[in-house]
């Protein structure tokens, strides 16, 4: 490229870091500037909620309608039924109609708080609309004779799996020609012309760019975004609980604050460019802080990332919670909990098992290695016996307080 990019979307997206790939950047940057450019991002139904993982994608939409443009999001309740292939060593499993049902309901709820959904605003669809419908030899016919199968198999998520000895089904291979398919209903209905997603896709993305191009004899672009991993290599979005969920009822809001709270150093000025609505300057100067100030960065990071999905008054009372917690000591009602049933308590529950229950410990066995490391606490105060246990006369007025090391807690609960 010639000379940095000028339309909004396009500047502001490669100055936070959201761009990995573009197809044809000049082109594109042209068409942004000419006026408002329509561009979807597809999301497929393997859970009832989105989480961390997806955010990058969601936050590139947000921007994308703020510089002035029409975001759709599409629900991928067709292409779910076939598995996307990308990024993967094995086939997953295949959904059921009703739990694709179920997780389309879930799924739309992650994206009410991040974009502004209307007449003329963004829009929420469903592939299933028109891939359901399909008839397979007109499809083959009418589609398939666009795609070289030697094409194909260049690309990275069949490649990887032939290379890997992995199976890969002919339902599967399909997939590419079922997003792609997808790109040029969208092009037809709403005038789409950018496809984006996460670096994995960027094979189905050029794909059906191409297909546009072959059909209509129209421009079409595709922009990927980077596969984004910690400082330190872990993959985004990844704790030791598991996924990092966008949805309240999978995770609370006080989890999600100290999700972000807990950053990593480095990542600090990365993620209030990714995750945040700060300005570029602000980002700047918060990620240039040093010592015991990157601190006051995290949780500015932790409440604005909070603010933009939960609200504002969830993500101060997270803070405030947090900061009664572990800056005065207090056992704060706010905090995530865990209900023993009086019978369990009676009988005295182990405190490895509790850890697992929590979330704080993948199993027994690594919940009694963190008691012996001297890692737990109970109402502050260090677990020195693995087989320790909590009765029904320690939770018999008020909940007590499980730690592990400084930043993970949970209330124990008698029910």
């Amino acid at each position: 490229m010639s000379a940095a990019p000028t339309s909004d979307f396009l500047r502001e997206a490669q100055e936070r870091g959201y761009v990995h790939q573009i197809t044809d950047v000049e082109a594109l940057d042209a068409r942004l500037r000419a006026g408002p450019v329509t561009a979807y991002v597809g999301f497929d139904c393997t859970a009832d909620s989105l989480h961390v993982g997806h955010l990058l994608s969601i936050m590139l939409l947000r921007l994308f309608q703020r510089t002035g443009n029409r975001p759709i999001v599409l629900i991928g309740g067709g292409t779910t039924k076939v598995g996307d292939p990308s990024g993967k060593d094995e086939a997953r499993q295949l959904l059921t109609e009703a739990q694709i049902e179920a997780n389309k309901a879930g799924i739309r709820r992650s994206f009410n708080p991040f974009l502004d959904f209307g007449p003329g605003k963004a829009m929420m669809l469903d592939n299933a609309e028109w891939l359901d419908s399909l008839l397979y030899i007109p499809f083959l016919r009418d589609i398939g004779r666009h795609f070289s199968v030697n094409r194909m198999l260049t690309m990275d998520s069949v490649r990887l799996r032939l290379e890997r000895d992995q199976p890969l089904s002919f339902l599967e291979f399909n997939y590419m020609l079922l997003q792609s398919y997808d790109f040029l209903e969208l092009y037809r209905r709403h005038g789409v012309i950018l496809q984006m997603g996460g670096s994995d896709q960027w094979g189905n993305i050029v794909m059906g760019a191409d297909l546009v191009r072959r059909m209509e004899g129209a421009e079409a672009f595709g922009l990927t975004t980077p596969l984004l991993t910690t400082a330190s290599g872990a993959k985004m979005g990844k704790t030791a609980a598991g996924a990092v969920w966008l949805n309240p009822d999978r995770l609370s809001p006080y989890d999600y604050w100290q999700f972000w709270r807990n950053t990593e150093d480095a990542d600090v000025g990365r993620f209030l460019a990714l995750f945040t609505d700060l300005p570029m300057a602000e980002v700047r100067r918060l990620a240039a802080l040093r010592g015991a100030e990157v601190n006051e960065a995290k949780k500015l990071l932790a409440t604005e990332a909070t603010a933009l999905l939960h609200g504002r008054e969830a993500a101060e009372l997270a803070a405030e919670t947090a900061r009664r917690t572990f800056e005065q000591g207090e056992t704060a009602e706010t905090l995530p909990s865990v209900t023993l049933p009086r019978d369990v308590l009676e009988a005295g529950a182990p405190v490895a098992a509790v850890l697992v229950q929590a979330g704080l410990a993948k199993s027994n066995s690594e919940g009694r290695r963190l008691i012996a490391q001297g890692g737990v606490r109970l109402n502050d105060e260090p677990v020195a016996d693995p087989t320790a246990t909590i009765t029904a006369g320690m939770v018999a007025t008020e909940p007590v307080k499980l730690s592990v090391g400084r930043k993970r807690h949970v209330l124990v609960r008698r029910a």
